[in-house]
């Protein structure tokens, strides 16, 4: 359910508010509803979050690290050493890299040091080095004397004079002059020695933070708590009530929300501090957050939810119940296989055991995921589905618990429905499309129920009365239209009830009633013509309730496509294990094929099973998941 909520407006003497706020945050059951603060103090908090992530970051996880508890200030110290390191660490890199490169251009000249050239200049004779295309040193003419000290298959490295060759010829060879490097090339491989052992020394010295890494991500949670605090306090209205408007008496206000049930504690707690309050109930036009209160079996849907980040608004519904027991279904189709089933119930076991092992509160994650696994055991129970292996391959009691009409023991079978009287079937394919069909018209049906049930006092519920009729008469022309025409027929007569004709009628009753209830606000006339304005929207609605039915077959599809790639690795497998030269290899191909199926499995839940809750079940909710989380301001807990 969703839990009440009331809206509330407190007012506080100005030079008050940290006091008030510290107040409101050690009874801890007050929304605030103040998203922006200023001031540089909130800066400051900010840039120290940032500062304390940003070293996270840097030293990473070790699980060997041995943990030291710091205190926030301790824990900032360490992050402003870490940021420094890490400065220095890209100085080091920026350098080592300008020297490497500047090794590498004097690779082929050899051992150079400009000190040693700079002294014979300074004793009267320049020298220079070049080097160019070996064609243009030997069409150089007499005026230039070089001295030739090496050459390559296409160029020349030499020396000249400067005085004793012509000044204009000289110039002509700028182009290939080599620049002399600031230090000699034995002092920048020692340079690039040191650096490198500098990065090692400052890599080592960062590594030895890792035990502080849990401290650090407890000093962030420490200060996000402080930052809301300084938004909440900054963020605040202001009114100066002084008679000149320049005193020092000021007021403060800001509003929130507090469940119902904590309603006499703000009460009293806004009494005892002679604040003032005002409650009222939210409407539809608030921002009113949502917190939803289930029991333990159904909240174990939260941590796909809060993964989600699918928040119902405060007027729309919780369909946590419905969403799991529906994704539970969802999910065993769409990994349709029982081995798979099988192997993910052992990993939250294994987890679940763990967790009792080590005496810590065993998380809600794995109990799904346990939920996820035997959800899929039982579909590939009863379609004989495991491990992507025929049914020849499978032992007889196994096959002896399929449902027969799903089962793949019977893929080739015709199943004839008692009113064919065996002139046309179905095939084992047909009745999962139905079988998938049949869920689109379950959940549907349980959205426009709730709507009758929303709406039980007023004439709109027909409205819903009239979506659930549609429903039921489009799935039948579902049936025949993409299942089986022949026997899903509409001249199809069963007891003397002509089923299609009825279909028919139901969806043309069900669309009168929709179009004249569904916009009912205390004229009828009025829904009417609400209905005509968007006639359009109207007439498009019932193509839509037929495409969100036929929607639901990409479950079947879905876990059709996995359990031909499962039989598709077992085929290519299957000989390499007959063979001990290949066993490994077939092996590795096993585990390697059938993994990568459960992972495209999982994101097919994702994007299929999850869609289906959220966009087809909740469009005929008319859900739109606007909803925030109900955010106490409260002390921080560990």
């Amino acid at each position: 359910m969703i839990v009440p909520m009331k809206k509330v407006s407190l007012v506080i003497p100005g030079d008050k508010k940290h006091e008030a706020l510290r107040k409101l945050r050690k009874a801890g059951f007050l929304h605030i509803e103040i998203s922006e603060g200023s001031g540089a103090r909130l800066e400051e908090l900010k840039a120290e979050i940032s500062l304390l992530e940003s070293a996270v970051f840097t030293v990473g996880k070790d699980k060997k690290a041995k943990e030291k508890k710091l205190s926030v200030s301790e824990a900032l110290a360490a992050a402003k050493e870490i940021a420094a390191l890490e400065e220095e660490k890209k100085i080091c890199h920026s350098e080592k890299v300008t020297l490497t490169a500047e090794l590498d251009r004097l690779k082929s000249w050899g051992e150079i040091d400009p000190k040693k050239i700079k002294s014979i200049a300074e004793n009267g004779i320049e020298v220079a080095f070049y080097e160019m295309p070996k064609s243009e040193y030997e069409s150089l003419g007499e005026e230039v004397k070089t001295v030739r000290l090496a050459a390559g298959k296409a160029s020349v490295r030499f020396m000249l004079i400067v005085s004793d060759s012509d000044a204009q010829a000289v110039k002509k060879l700028d182009a290939y002059r080599f620049e002399l490097p600031q230090i000699s090339t034995a002092q920048a491989q020692a340079k690039v020695t040191q650096l490198s052992s500098r990065i090692k020394e400052i890599d080592e010295k960062i590594l030895s933070y890792a035990g502080c890494v849990t401290s650090m991500k407890a000093a962030v949670s420490a200060i996000e708590k402080d930052v809301e605090f300084e938004v909440y306090a900054t963020g605040m209205a202001n009114e100066n009530l002084s008679a000149d408007g320049k005193g020092d008496f000021s007021v403060a206000y800001f509003r929130g929300y507090v469940e119902t049930d904590n309603l006499d504690k703000l009460r009293q707690t806004a009494k005892d501090n002679s604040w003032a309050l005002l409650i009222e109930d939210p409407t539809p036009d608030d921002n009113v957050p949502t917190k939803l209160k289930n029991n333990k079996f159904v909240s174990l849907i939260y941590p796909l939810t809060d993964f989600l980040g699918t928040v119902p608004g405060y007027f729309e519904y919780d369909i946590s119940a419905w969403f799991l027991g529906f994704i539970l279904i969802f999910f065993g189709i769409i990994f349709g296989d029982g081995g798979y089933g099988l192997l993910i119930t052992a990993v939250a076991a294994a987890m679940v055991v763990k967790s009792a092992v080590k005496d810590k509160k065993v998380s809600p994650t794995f109990l799904l995921v346990g939920l996820f696994g035997l959800s899929t055991m039982l579909w590939g129970t009863l379609t004989c589905t495991w491990f992507g292996l025929s049914p020849e391959q499978l032992p007889q009691w196994i096959k002896a618990l399929s449902v027969p009409v799903i089962s793949n023991v019977y893929a080739d079978r015709i199943w004839h429905p008692f009113w064919t009287q065996g002139e046309v079937g179905l095939t084992t394919a047909q009745n999962l499309q139905i079988l998938c069909f049949t869920l689109a018209l379950v959940q549907l049906t349980v959205a426009h129920i709730k709507g009758v049930f929303r709406n039980i006092k007023s004439v709109k519920m027909l409205g819903d009365i009239g979506s659930v009729l549609q429903l039921f008469g489009i799935y039948y022309l579902v049936l025949s239209l993409v299942v089986n025409a022949e026997v899903f027929s509409f001249g199809l007569v069963i007891g003397g009830v002509p089923v299609g004709t009825v279909a028919i009628a139901l969806i043309g009753i069900g669309f009168v009633m929709s179009f004249v209830f569904s916009n009912y606000e205390g004229s009828i006339i009025k829904s009417i013509t609400a209905s005509l304005k968007n006639i359009v929207s109207v007439l498009l609605g019932v193509v839509n309730v037929f495409s969100d039915i036929v929607s639901y077959i990409r479950l079947w599809a879905v876990g059709l496509a996995g359990a031909a790639i499962s039989a598709t690795v077992n085929e290519l497998a299957g000989p390499l294990l007959g063979n001990f030269m290949f066993m490994v290899l077939g092996i590795f191909l096993l585990v390697f094929g059938h993994g990568l199926n459960m992972i495209l499995n999982v994101l097919s839940v994702i994007v299929h099973g999850i869609r289906l809750n959220t966009l087809e079940f909740s469009s005929h909710l008319d859900m739109s998941w606007s909803g925030h989380k109900f955010k106490p301001f409260e002390e921080q807990t560990d």
